[in-house]
């Protein structure tokens, strides 16, 4: 095996191939080095036999990868800014760009606590009133640059305000339109929020409702939830939201243990939908990855069943914790509290931002809802980004 050829100059990228080809260390300038397994290095190259040019969607499997696959030689090109690799036993040549690689390192040191959410999050509380994310239905659609910022304050905040949206039925689904497609449930594309006599589901009656999430009944649920208004002369009946991250931030800041009982242990969630549904779910109250990361809360008082699951030992501190839980997303300290004029309309996270609002009499008040998802939201950023990012 022999090692490529590098400039000694300290502006220049390195690369070197250690324990005989078993991986590679790659040095950039003004950067730390980082490691790379052959496996990992081979299964991701740069060629048009592993990867499609069209579709960028990969050509080979692992099964078609020698399991004792090395690095025989690497070399940087430093004009096109490519590593040009070649593999052991087979000959297989691939060059992967060295900024792809570093975007994509994974030798980095472990945090000796992982962080409780993914770099992209800020949490907030009721001093975020007077700074949600806001921009104008036209602007919006006229400026790509607004729609870029609004949507990446989405994907920060978990909420955002849009102002002067179409006064008109289904208007909501246009704002969808901006970045995705609604989500279909058994209600539909979109659905009215109105007082009904009989309501099948309480967010159609006056009364007010705890801040919750909505369906977590529905596996998976819908990861955004859209509120338009349309029309509004109730008294009360004011938006409430609520930073479900922030809520967990602070139970696991006050009790470890409580924390621990409502990541570790499934709720049961039920919804029976008037006779024409019947859906449920078994999931965390807050959700958290492998690596310990909060990734979802789920709290609906209203849909929650009887809890299974649970040892009888543990019940009695579960409902502790889960009354916590509760207490801090009621607290006027974790809430934001407004009330929509017609032609306004705010977007959640629904795995994250809860919403309620206060219960209201006389007048009308029209809201007009959809689903839709987080997939297509951070899809249209990174388009976005990429088309108006400035040339090199």
């Amino acid at each position: 095996m022999k090692l490529g050829a590098d400039s000694r100059s300290d502006r220049q990228t390195r690369v070197e191939i250690l324990e005989q080809g078993r991986h590679i260390s790659l040095s950039w300038p003004d950067r730390p080095s980082s490691r790379f397994h052959a496996i990992w290095l081979r299964d991701n190259g740069h060629d048009s036999k592993t990867r499609d040019p069209g579709s960028w969607q990969k050509l080979v499997t692992l099964h078609d990868i020698p399991a004792q696959t090395r690095v025989e030689s690497a070399t940087v090109n430093e004009e096109s800014g490519q590593l040009e690799l070649t593999f052991y036993p087979d000959q297989w040549s691939t060059c992967i760009d060295t900024n792809w690689l570093w975007e994509h390192r994974y030798d980095v040191d472990e945090p000796k606590e992982p962080a409780l959410f993914r770099s992209n999050v800020a949490t907030w509380s009721a001093n975020f009133a007077g700074a949600l994310p806001s921009v104008s239905f036209a602007h919006a659609k006229s400026d790509p640059q607004a729609l870029l910022q609004w949507l990446s304050g989405i994907d920060h905040y978990g909420i955002a305000i849009m102002e002067d949206i179409p006064i008109r039925s289904e208007s909501v689904l246009e704002v969808v339109g901006l970045f995705g497609f609604p989500r279909q449930t058994n209600q539909g594309t979109w659905f009215e929020i109105k007082v009904e006599s009989n309501p099948i589901n309480l967010a159609t009656s006056a009364l007010g409702l705890q801040a919750h999430t909505d369906n977590p009944y529905r596996d998976p649920v819908p990861t955004l939830q859209l509120f338009g208004c349309l029309q509004n002369e109730a008294d009360g009946g004011e938006s409430i939201v609520v930073d479900g991250f922030k809520a967990a931030e602070v139970l696991r800041q006050e009790s470890p243990d409580y924390f621990h009982l409502l990541t570790n242990h499934s709720a049961q969630f039920d919804f029976h939908g008037g006779g024409q549904s019947h859906l449920r779910s078994s999931k965390p109250m807050i959700e958290c990855s492998p690596e310990g990361q909060v990734v979802g809360v789920r709290f609906n008082n209203r849909s929650s069943d009887a809890f299974t699951g649970i040892p009888f030992d543990t019940m009695q501190a579960y409902y502790e914790a889960y009354r916590r839980f509760g207490e801090l997303l009621s607290s006027e300290e974790l809430q934001v509290v407004f009330k929509l004029r017609p032609g306004q309309l705010f977007i959640t996270d629904n795995t994250r931002v809860l919403h309620g609002r206060k219960a209201f009499s006389g007048g009308t008040r029209w809201m007009q809802g959809a689903y839709a998802d987080k997939d297509a939201l951070r899809s249209k950023i990174k388009v976005l980004s990429r088309e108006l990012s400035p040339p090199e």
